[in-house]
């Protein structure tokens, strides 16, 4: 089967954990993936990389940002910035100058890598640490995309003609204030409801009516919203709104934004500020994790009987450098067969044994080869292996086991052309789909074929 004809599969709806999924396993379709789990699912994958790396079947350029990019029905979707003048290049801390430019939408065919529209809005960012461009990984499905920027610009578009169907402010409507590094939780569909942290007093999160943007409820108050996307899971017979934001994990009714539950974290309820929450929380049987860089990992395990929590064990230090087990950065963590893996802010690939959150193993192999500050790779589930791909630009091949890290292949996608505090590196994650991977950069986005003989034979 050639590219062309992969990419034409038909929509299906995959029920994950009682949820909707938006597309079928062939796609890419939101942050993560079709199930939200940053698990790639497909088949006919290559087992390494051959000669000379993998082949990559279409360039196309773009404008800096951190979004990644997502593959649905035939089409590629990202969002970058074009620029007015010129930025401060690498700033971590936010800019008070406002800074006038673009944010664009863009629509490419994913079988040429030819551009097929483009949605355009003036957006000055100011208050914003690193101001290169959008956060927020694109949404798709049924005919329609949901893109939320770095300064809440919330978007509904004609995922075929890029037509404009809806949008509104979120800063402006709930009167939020900027978080440091800008609205970056990507949103979260749950059948007609469009979940997304927005922020203001009782609207930390907020769903939507996906078609209309019509508020249908909103949620919690906090400090700072903090950037870890919504996602949804069942425990105790419910269906339960998971909402971690900068000083807690919440439990919501999706339906109506109820509270079941509530469980700060840091335990002390003292978060440093800004403060950071960034990936998505995992679940594996009754236990819920949740990891960030200053306060390490938070295990929850889940009531059977009605919806809440109880802490099982929690990170003590909220040093970044002096991390006590892991502490995640840019990287949603794996929980998987009693053991979490993951990537502490300078480096540290860790595994740690769930039952008590000691360390098993580390190693910088995988990320900058020694202890470099905001190092990091993410880690994509794909059957015995993952794949990692780092702030190089490095495609890896690894299995991760409570024995330790096995390296099988890797190979250079990218060119990193991002600096930041003395390092030039790539920092969106990437898309599979169509036994492909698209990954982007500041200056381009690419399609890469990962296909391959069935593994075994």
């Amino acid at each position: 089967m050639n590219l062309a004809s992969r990419f034409r599969f038909p929509l299906a709806l995959v029920l994950f954990a009682g949820l909707l999924a938006p597309a079928s396993a062939d796609d890419w379709p939101q942050w993560l993936g079709p199930r939200r789990d940053g698990v790639w699912r497909e088949k006919g994958i290559l087992a390494r990389f051959p000669p000379g790396g993998p082949k990559v079947l279409w360039r196309a350029p773009v404008g800096p940002g951190y979004t990644g990019p997502v593959a649905a029905e035939g089409r590629v979707y990202l969002m970058d910035r074009v620029k007015s003048e010129a930025d401060p290049a690498g700033q971590p801390a936010p800019r008070r100058r406002a800074l006038k430019g673009k944010e664009r939408v863009l629509c490419f065919d994913a079988a040429t890598g030819k551009q097929l529209w483009e949605h355009a809005y003036d957006c000055t960012y100011q208050n914003i640490g690193y101001p290169e461009g959008p956060r927020c990984t694109p949404l798709v499905s049924g005919g329609k995309v949901w893109t939320l920027g770095t300064m809440s610009d919330l978007c509904c578009l004609d995922a075929m003609t890029g037509k404009l169907l809806w949008s509104k402010n979120l800063a402006t409507e709930y009167q939020a204030e900027t978080p440091v590094w800008g609205w970056a939780a990507a949103p979260l569909l749950d059948g007609k409801k469009l979940i997304c942290l927005a922020g203001g007093e009782g609207s930390a999160v907020v769903c939507l009516d996906k078609d209309t943007g019509q508020e249908i409820w909103k949620a919690l108050t906090v400090r700072e919203i903090g950037y870890a996307p919504p996602c949804i899971i069942e425990a105790a017979g419910k269906r339960q709104l998971i909402i971690w934001h900068t000083e807690a994990v919440n439990s919501l009714d999706p339906e109506t934004g109820q509270i079941y539950w509530s469980q700060a974290f840091p335990l002390d309820g003292k978060p440093q500020r800004p403060a950071i929450t960034v990936g998505v929380p995992k679940v594996e049987g009754d236990q819920l994790l949740v990891s960030c860089p200053h306060h390490g990992c938070l295990l929850l395990r889940l009531h059977q009987d009605k919806p809440g929590a109880t802490v099982l064990w929690a990170g003590q230090s909220n040093n970044l450098a002096k991390p006590d087990g892991l502490h995640c950065l840019m990287n949603t963590p794996v929980l998987k067969g009693g053991h979490i893996y993951g990537v502490c802010n300078a480096g540290e690939l860790r595994c740690l044994d769930a039952r008590d959150g000691k360390q098993v193993w580390e190693t910088y192999a995988a990320t900058d080869k020694q202890k470099a500050f905001l190092a990091h790779a993410f880690l994509i589930e794909h059957e015995d292996r993952f794949f990692l791909f780092n702030d190089h630009g490095e495609l890896i091949i690894a299995r991760l086991t409570p024995k330790g890290y096995e390296e099988i292949d890797r190979t250079r996608l990218l060119e990193p052309t991002f600096s930041s505090r003395g390092r030039t590196v790539v920092w969106a994650h990437p898309a599979f789909a169509s036994k492909c991977i698209f990954a982007r950069n500041d200056k381009e986005l690419i399609c890469v074929s990962l296909a391959g003989p069935e593994r075994g034979t």
